[in-house]
């Protein structure tokens, strides 16, 4: 049996196929339109024209759900593994999904209020989603690492480190060079003061998107043992 149809193992699999997938649309479409250079442009950049704007913002908000899923199992499996064999404060789990959750509305920001038009609000909605999701992927490192070798291998929890600190080393200089862009626009030309700040900005942006998207995918196994049952009950009289 396929790994991605165990278990719920399909969510995460779904949200590092689906992500990837409404990036890679939405630059070809914005590319092909001739809306934004090719050379490295922002992630929100390939969605702030129509048609691509239409695509990104569908793709996004679905990935915002899939991530707020994803993190709410997380969050049950991880309490189910604690109350088995403790290893963590419950208050370290329920943070780590607070703060998940508030990434997933930054995103559902993004996908929504596009860049040239409500630059605040779409700024402000990015700055949570990443600054968020980073945290979010620390702080799961570290419960995969009080929970190993039980729950985790050595291998996995390092590999979560690994890409935690990459997203953590690149959220920086990312948020650092776009405060110091003095104006938001779609074309750039190399000539111009601010162009090197651009590019530095949206070579991290890239890398903690993807960062991401590689960080869920070590969850895939984990949710291999997971089920779901609904239970429905009637009370009163029928």
């Amino acid at each position: 049996m396929l790994c991605f149809l165990r278990g719920m193992a399909f969510i995460p699999f779904l949200l590092v196929t689906w992500s990837p997938a409404a990036f890679i649309v939405s630059y070809v479409v914005a590319v092909l339109s001739g809306h934004v250079n090719p050379f490295l442009p922002y992630i929100s950049d390939t969605g702030t024209t129509p048609p691509e704007s239409g695509i990104f913002g569908f793709m996004i908000n679905f990935s915002a759900f899939l991530g707020a899923a994803t993190m709410y199992t997380r969050y049950k499996i991880v309490e189910k593994q604690n109350q088995t064999s403790y290893f963590s404060t419950p208050v370290f789990n329920l943070v780590s999904l607070v703060l998940g959750l508030v990434g997933c509305i930054g995103m559902g920001i993004v996908a929504n209020f596009q860049e040239l038009a409500v630059p605040v609000v779409h700024d402000g909605g990015a700055l949570l989603a990443f600054v968020c999701g980073v945290v979010y992927t620390l702080l799961q490192s570290i419960i995969s690492y009080k929970s190993c070798p039980q729950w985790n291998s050595l291998s996995t929890c390092r590999i979560r480190m690994a890409i935690s600190a990459v997203s953590s080393a690149a959220v920086i200089p990312m948020i650092a060079c776009a405060s110091l862009i003095s104006i938001t626009k779609l074309e750039w030309n190399p000539k111009e003061k601010d162009y090197v700040y651009h590019v530095v900005s949206a070579i991290c942006e890239w890398t903690v998107a993807f960062g991401f998207i590689f960080y869920f995918l070590t969850f895939i196994y984990d949710f291999q043992s997971v089920t779901l049952r609904i239970s429905t009950e009637i009370n009163g009289d029928v």
